[in-house]
């Protein structure tokens, strides 16, 4: 079986938190649109009207005659499927709830650079956006820390895991949350990161798995750039 992930090409964005989870579990897929013609299958998948479930927007994924969209709900599909997420209906609760805890904190990320509407330029809200930066370094940045911090655990082999004793997808997630921050806000990550080493140990640990450090070494991780989610400007990354 192939799975078809339909996302925007040249950004990571919301598709990589699927990216990590089926890179990490060796399954086989295809990231439609950075194929050739793969913009217009998506394209016609989100104007299909009339013809059943159609998408709000991607990312959105494909097995077999089944579409799901956006990343929690795919990421609770895929978990089961990929050995991804707890075993247990408890488990498996708990690993959606944090991961639609980190889609929360995507968003506020992202609308710190687009804190009036995504239709309008960066340059269009600059100053909107230094003042949202503020708040988010001050405030909203250590009070997601905090909770992804409190969640984590180490099992009885000394791992550090989101939840259960093995390796979720939620623990991939946090890892490209991380990296992504780093990115975005590198100074305000500097000095906040010592607050966090159950957090800086975690994304050590997801980096170092073979197949993710193979992944992340190849072409088919794209880089952060202005464009995505985490975006670096660094007028909004002062001290």
């Amino acid at each position: 079986m192939t799975y078809e992930l339909y996302y925007w090409d040249g950004i990571p964005g919301r598709g990589e938190f699927v990216r990590l989870a089926l890179e990490q579990a060796g399954a086989d897929y295809v990231d439609v649109a950075r194929e050739e013609g793969g913009m217009a299958r998506m394209m016609s998948v989100l104007k299909g009207r009339g013809k059943g479930f159609v998408p709000f927007a991607p990312p959105f994924l494909k097995d077999g005659d089944l579409l799901i969209s956006h990343v929690a709900n795919i990421l609770l599909h895929l978990g089961g499927k990929l050995g991804l997420s707890p075993k247990d209906e408890a488990g498996r609760i708990e690993a959606n709830g944090l991961q639609l805890s980190i889609t929360d904190f995507v968003s506020e990320i992202h609308d710190v650079h687009h804190p009036i509407g995504v239709s309008l330029y960066y340059e269009d809200q600059k100053d909107e956006a230094l003042r949202r930066a503020e708040d988010f370094r001050d405030e909203r940045l250590p009070k997601f820390l905090d909770y992804f911090e409190g969640q984590l655990g180490k099992s009885g082999q000394g791992e550090i895991h989101a939840v259960g004793e093995t390796l979720s997808y939620v623990d991939l997630s946090l890892f490209h949350v991380v990296e992504g921050l780093r990115y975005a806000f590198p100074k305000a990550m500097t000095a906040a990161e010592p607050d966090y080493p159950l957090l800086v140990t975690l994304n050590a640990q997801v980096k170092a798995l073979l197949r993710v450090k193979a992944y992340l070494a190849s072409p088919r991780r794209l880089a952060f750039n202005e464009q995505g989610i985490f975006r670096h400007y660094p007028e909004l990354d002062q001290a």
